[in-house]
């Protein structure tokens, strides 16, 4: 198992306050949202990302991952209308692109429900339509620098555009890039998927699309913070020999972020050690 903690927890704790932190805890690795670093992620470059490389491996840590892709700046969008509004977007994540492979990582996580949200006026037709576009736009570049754009499923409380790993999966065949796949994240697969989320998990790692695995409890909490087994999920990722990341990425930190990132790292690692 390689642990890795998503660094938005830590904050407002400076990056290499976030690095020592996690790594006394018990992560091998941080998940970056570009917001965190800064609130013009248009500039982050190779030297910023050398310097986030060389902080998080000062503490023993690999860079494992970006997530959290279009929080900053505000008003972006895959799906609007205005042809210069999408070019900058796509922009900005080519750039982001290249900022993941320079910190040593090989994952992105495309998350971002609102930036692909159908606009007003928009149908959920015409939003999924110039999603994929984009997607299949961004994919030779993520090919180029030698990392896997992964598409994630979102609940429909947050979008209607790609909810299930199925409407994933079924992009990334569409598509047929080999730097494109999906990723799964329990407490959305938990609020979208109709069969239980570790079978799930079984199927779409048993057919190579899902390159990544999010952590979380189906009340948005650590993992252990609720009533979500994660068992059964930790359970298929060893029979299956998943070689990639699971990051623990709650959205409520309860009784505050060091205090979920570090019981979440305990009730995982525990539940690792006790597998068959």
């Amino acid at each position: 198992m390689k642990l890795s903690l998503c660094n938005e927890v830590l904050q407002p704790m400076p990056l290499a306050s976030q690095c020592e932190a996690a790594a006394r805890m018990g992560y091998e690795a941080l998940e970056i949202a570009p917001f965190t670093l800064t609130d013009e992620p248009e500039t982050l470059d190779t030297a910023a990302a050398h310097r986030v490389r060389a902080t998080a491996h000062s503490q023993g840590l690999a860079i494992s991952s970006l997530h959290w892709l279009l929080v900053k700046p505000d008003g972006l969008s895959l799906v609007n209308g205005d042809a210069a509004l999408r070019r900058r977007t796509l922009d900005l994540l080519r750039r982001l692109i290249d900022f993941t492979a320079a910190c040593g990582a090989r994952v992105l996580v495309h998350g971002s429900p609102r930036q692909r949200s159908p606009q007003a006026g928009q149908t959920v037709a015409d939003a999924s339509l110039r999603f994929e576009a984009a997607m299949a736009e961004l994919a030779p570049h993520a090919e180029a620098a030698g990392v896997v754009y992964c598409i994630e499923p979102l609940g429909r409380f947050e979008t209607s555009v790609v909810n299930t790993v199925a409407d994933a999966a079924a992009m990334v065949d569409r598509i047929g890039s080999p730097a494109l796949r999906t990723m799964l994240d329990v407490s959305a697969a938990s609020h979208s998927e109709t069969e239980p989320v570790h079978e799930v998990l079984r199927r779409f790692l048993a057919s190579g699309h899902i390159a990544h695995v999010q952590l979380n409890d189906r009340n948005r909490r650590g993992p252990g913070q609720g009533d979500t087994d994660q068992r059964p999920v930790l359970q298929a990722l060893k029979d299956l020999a998943y070689p990639g990341w699971l990051a623990v990425e709650p959205f409520e930190y309860v009784p505050d972020g060091p205090g979920c990132a570090r019981s979440s790292a305990r009730h995982v690692i525990d539940l690792w050690r006790k597998l068959s």
